[in-house]
C-alpha cells in the first residue's frame, strides 16, 4: 500500500532519481523502497500479510484476524497453487488459498452495474469522495518513522 500526499517537489525528485537508477528485479517496488527508505509508516500485518511471515515469524501472525494477504512470493499465487511449490504444502497456506477461491467464486461479490445515482454530476462526485474523505479524516496527519531493514 502506498499513500502519498501530492507534491511537485517529490514528483520531480522521484523522476530525477528514476533516471539515474539501474533496473532491479522488482522494478517499481524496489525503487519506491529505495527512494522512501528513511520515511514510512508501517501498516499492521492484518492488512498486509506476506506469506513468508507464516514461517519466518509465525508468532506475529493471527490468521483469524487477517484482512489482506499479499501473494507476492514466487509460486504463491492462489490461481496457480498446486501444493507442490517449495514451502507451500502447509495447512495455513491451504486454508488461505481455499479462502481466496471461496471469495473469487462468491457471485454475490460480482459487479451488477451501478446503483441509481443523482442526476447532478456534482452530487455524484461528492458522493463518490465521501468514503475517501472519511478515511483520510480518520487517519489524521501522517507521521513518518525511520524504516528498519526488511532483511
Amino acid at each position: 500500500m502506498f499513500l502519498h500526499e501530492p507534491s511537485m517537489a517529490t514528483a520531480k525528485a522521484l523522476l530525477d532519481t528514476l533516471r539515474m537508477t539501474p533496473p532491479t528485479p522488482f522494478a517499481e517496488q524496489d525503487f519506491l523502497n529505495m527512494f522512501f527508505r528513511d520515511q514510512y509508516k508501517p501498516i499492521p500485518l492484518v492488512y498486509n500479510l506476506v506469506l513468508a511471515m507464516l514461517w519466518r515469524h509465525p508468532e506475529n501472525v493471527q490468521l483469524d484476524k487477517v484482512k489482506v494477504v499479499h501473494y507476492c512470493a514466487a509460486g504463491s499465487k492462489p490461481w496457480r497453487y498446486t501444493g507442490k511449490e517449495a514451502n507451500m504444502d502447509r495447512k495455513d497456506i491451504k486454508m488461505l488459498v481455499k479462502k481466496w477461491w471461496d471469495i473469487y467464486k462468491d457471485e454475490t461479490l460480482d459487479f451488477k452495474g451501478f446503483p441509481d445515482v443523482p442526476a447532478d454530476a456534482d452530487e455524484v462526485e461528492a458522493a463518490a469522495k465521501k468514503p475517501l474523505r472519511a478515511a483520510l479524516a480518520e487517519a489524521g496527519t501522517v507521521k513518518y518513522v525511520t524504516a528498519p531493514s526488511a532483511a
